[in-house]
């Protein structure tokens, strides 16, 4: 009987969790009088009109958006990378005592709410003229709790690198730099597929800091533009559901190609 009772929970949370989705999915494909008569049945006709509209709006937003959320991700992600893996090589070489006041200071970029320190980052990046540029998010990113999480990440994986190996690199004459780039970075590479898809998706489905850090003058993330793509009024929800599943195809690409590291890297941890 508990045995039923957690599978049918188990099931329940599953297709709570998969309503949105197929909500998304199913009202990209649907006009507006079938939305709005009912949004969870499936189209009926099938239509491409919500993503043809959406690609040829005036004012470009869709490709203006994944432009702009493919370069701040993907120079977000290939700063992040070795930044946090070379940190986190530096920390697992440290004395004991040593480290763990390392790590105490990267958790506390974990446990801030990152709208806690929004409005302050903003403060500095207007300081050192970097407000309103795509520069200033990327660095806003790096410097976030994204950086801690990749840490935590990496020096998780790194217990599981031999001592024996670095060590006889050191011994060949190799230095720090060399032993991290040609010894441990390779054997890392499940935790850095994990690193990267996680850091990722949360870069590109971040609201917050492309609003505050870029502003509607400058341009927007693909994020953003769903939000500008609201109407004050009135809203076209055939529209909007196109544009959101437009958004969705590149991490959804993302997560397909690198899904074995990725998977590799969740059992690895899973057995430490």
């Amino acid at each position: 009987m508990r045995r039923r009772l957690h599978t049918g929970f188990a099931w329940l949370a599953t297709l709570l969790f998969c309503l949105p989705i197929y909500l998304a999915l199913v009202n990209a494909f649907k006009d507006q009088r079938q939305i709005l008569a009912n949004p969870a049945a499936p189209p009926a006709p099938f239509t491409l009109g919500n993503l043809t509209r959406a690609l040829h709006r005036p004012d470009l937003l869709v490709q203006a958006g994944l432009i702009n959320s493919v370069v701040v991700t993907a120079a977000s992600v290939l700063i992040l990378v070795p930044l946090s893996s070379a940190l986190s090589f530096y920390l697992s070489e440290r004395t004991p005592r040593v480290k763990a006041a390392l790590l105490a200071m990267f958790a506390l970029g974990l446990m801030v709410p990152p709208q806690v320190v929004l409005l302050p980052i903003v403060g500095l990046l207007q300081t050192v003229g970097l407000q309103h540029t795509y520069t200033g998010l990327i660095l806003a990113n790096v410097g976030g709790g994204y950086l801690s999480f990749a840490v935590f990440v990496y020096v998780g994986f790194l217990r599981g690198v031999p001592r024996e190996v670095i060590e006889a690199a050191r011994v060949d004459g190799a230095g720090d730099l060399r032993v991290w780039w040609q010894v441990v970075f390779p054997m890392v590479r499940p935790a850095t597929a994990t690193v990267a898809i996680f850091l990722g998706l949360w870069v590109w489905n971040d609201f917050l800091n492309p609003l505050f850090i870029l502003g509607p003058l400058k341009g927007q993330t693909i994020t953003t533009g769903v939000y500008l793509s609201v109407g004050t009024y009135s809203t076209d929800y055939g529209q909007l559901f196109g544009i959101m599943f437009l958004a969705a195809i590149i991490p959804v690409i993302g997560y397909l190609v690198s899904q074995r590291e990725f998977i590799h890297g969740l059992m690895s941890g899973a057995s430490k």
